[in-house]
Order: C-alpha cells, then sequence, then structure tokens
C-alpha cells in the first residue's frame, strides 16, 4: 500500500465492509443452491458443486457453468470463476486459472500440459514453509513435486509431503459433503438452448425440473405445499405465477400437474428461453397432513411414493441414468 501510495499520492482508499461481504456470501450461496442441490461451502466466496443431480438439464458441464457465471453476473453485479474436474481438487486448482468471468477445465489428462507447469506455491495447500522446503529440495514446479518419489517428500514434510504428491498428480477421492439446506423453498431452472415454441416442447423440460425438484424435496426429506412456475420469453420478459397443493408432495408427477396448469395460464405464445420450477411452504416429510373426505389423491400419492422411492434407490445405486422415463429417451 506504501509502494502503490507513493506511485498514485491521489488514490482513494476505501474500508473493507465485512458485513456486506458476509451478506452477498449468504445470497450468493443460496443463490447456487437453488441451482444445484449438492453443494459445499469452503470459504466466504467458494464452494463445491456436484453436476451430477443437474446433468439432464444442460448439454455439458460447460454450459452449466456458463449459466452459473451469466446469472451470477446478472443477478448480483460481480463475477465468479468456474473449474470443472471430476476430482475436487482439480476443480480446485481450474478456478484458480485465469481470471475474472472465466469457465477451465482440469481432468486427468489435462494436468501435464495445464498445471505441472505452475510453480509448485500454486499447489493447493502448499503453503509459504512448504513451498521453501520444496526449493530446497529443488522441486520448483508443480511437475517435479508430481514426479518426486513421495517417501522423500515424506521424509521432509512428514504426511502432508504425501498430501502434496497426491494433489500434484490430481489424486483426490473426497466428495461433495453436503451441507443440510434450510431453504424456505426448493427450485430449479434452465436457461435453454433453443427456444421452446411448443407445448410439448415446454412440458418435456417442466418435466424435467420437476424431476430435479422432486428428487431433491425427497433428499432433504420434505415436501411442498406451493410450486411456482416461471417463464422467461426471448424478448427477456419474466412471468410467474403460484398456487397452493391440494397436499403438500414430492412427487415429480403431482408437481407437474400443477407446473403445466400454471404454465397454461401464463403461456402467450411467445417463444421461450427458460423455464422455471419452484416450490415453497416446505415441511418435513414426517409431519401430519389434514385431510379432506373428499381427496382422491391421497391413496395415489401413497403409491407414488413409494414409486418415487424405489427410483431413487435405483439411481442411488446404479446411476442416474439407470431408469428413464420414455420421454427423455
Amino acid at each position: 500500500m506504501v509502494n502503490a501510495l507513493r506511485k498514485c499520492p491521489h488514490l482513494v482508499m476505501a474500508s473493507p465492509d465485512h458485513s456486506m461481504y458476509r451478506e452477498k456470501s449468504r445470497l450468493l450461496m443460496e443463490h447456487l443452491s437453488g441451482i444445484c442441490p449438492d453443494i459445499e461451502q469452503v470459504s466466504i466466496d467458494e464452494c463445491y458443486m456436484d453436476y451430477s443431480p443437474i446433468a439432464v438439464q444442460y448439454s455439458s458441464p460447460e454450459a452449466a457453468a456458463a449459466y452459473i457465471r451469466d446469472s451470477v453476473r446478472e443477478k448480483f453485479h460481480f463475477t465468479v470463476n468456474v473449474g470443472i474436474s471430476d476430482r475436487k481438487v482439480l476443480a480446485k486448482m481450474a478456478s484458480d486459472f485465469q481470471k475474472p468471468d472465466k469457465t477451465h477445465t482440469l481432468y486427468q489428462e489435462e494436468i501435464p500440459e495445464k498445471m505441472w507447469p505452475f510453480p509448485v506455491s500454486a499447489l493447493f495447500t502448499c503453503g509459504h514453509s512448504s513451498a521453501e522446503t520444496l526449493r530446497k529440495l529443488g522441486i520448483l514446479t508443480i511437475g517435479d513435486l508430481a514426479k518426486t518419489d513421495p517417501v522423500i517428500l515424506e521424509s521432509h514434510l512428514k504426511s502432508h509431503g504425501r498430501s502434496l504428491w497426491k494433489y500434484a498428480n490430481g489424486i483426490d477421492d473426497s466428495v461433495v459433503a453436503l451441507v443440510p439446506s434450510k431453504a424456505k423453498g426448493i427450485g430449479n431452472s434452465t436457461t435453454l438452448s433453443s427456444d421452446a415454441l411448443t407445448e410439448e416442447d415446454a412440458r418435456k423440460v417442466l418435466l424435467s425440473l420437476c424431476e430435479s425438484v422432486g428428487q431433491r424435496l425427497r433428499s432433504s426429506h420434505q415436501l411442498a405445499g406451493q410450486v411456482c412456475t416461471e417463464i422467461r420469453y426471448s424478448d427477456f420478459r419474466n412471468v410467474s405465477h403460484q398456487m397452493p397443493l391440494t397436499v403438500p408432495t414430492a412427487s415429480p408427477d403431482l408437481l407437474l400437474e400443477s407446473a403445466v396448469s400454471l404454465f397454461d395460464e401464463l403461456w402467450d405464445g411467445t417463444p421461450i428461453r427458460l423455464l422455471g420450477v419452484r416450490t415453497s411452504k416446505l415441511v418435513p416429510e414426517d409431519e401430519p397432513v389434514q385431510l379432506s373426505l373428499f381427496d382422491y389423491t391421497t391413496p395415489r400419492s401413497e403409491k407414488q411414493q413409494k414409486l418415487d422411492a424405489a427410483l431413487d434407490d435405483i439411481r442411488a445405486k446404479y446411476g442416474k441414468d439407470a431408469v428413464k422415463r420414455g420421454s427423455f429417451v
């Protein structure tokens, strides 16, 4: 700062506003949780997100990253970097590549070209002291570290030496550690790669969104008492409408019924750029529900719950694509 003032005596210095930073962080994480259900916040401005639950919504991880960056820029007027990989440490390293407002990939086969040339001090968790120890050993780059016998590293840096060696080689089997959400609502939206022009096109998107929202509701052991459908037209007009449910549910089929009903009320025939489905008035799944003598949805709901639970178990065991609806094939 002293050098900066020497070069620019009229420099205006502003004190940091930590309370505002914390609030922006809270709002950002809340926004990201609305896009992806599986999120792990690791610092005030960093988090890991598991792409798997939302893969059906996007053509590629890069497309999802572009939507995240665009939505953050539009909503908060600041930028974020997104790192993409199948391992957390590599996603973290990729996010620190060229900034700002960039998306970078770093997969295993890309490590030698993209990561190894960096100085060892750039490696995740390699602090100044460790970097200095490695420098004395002639280990200057991440590539040098990756090719060093881990036994030698352990003799100088103990267990941290082996951890650094693993990271330099892209070895990381940790998973996204989910933090229970206290959100007042659960929803999902998607910007379409090409505008939806027909009700049939829109219905397929709404079904996909309702499946995602339903899965998130069941994962959090909650039921939704209200559904909202959101439309953004190709001319960027936004419209939305919501309706209460007779009985709280996490069933994608029952959510879809309401979402489509709302869509029919809203759509004016204009090409659709974005569709969203959001739920609110959440209640625990084991909370007693007041039933009506004239409510005929309950037996169907119970059967649907068993079916949804069975599908969740199959997908958890064999992967999300183990069971697909015919309309998605």
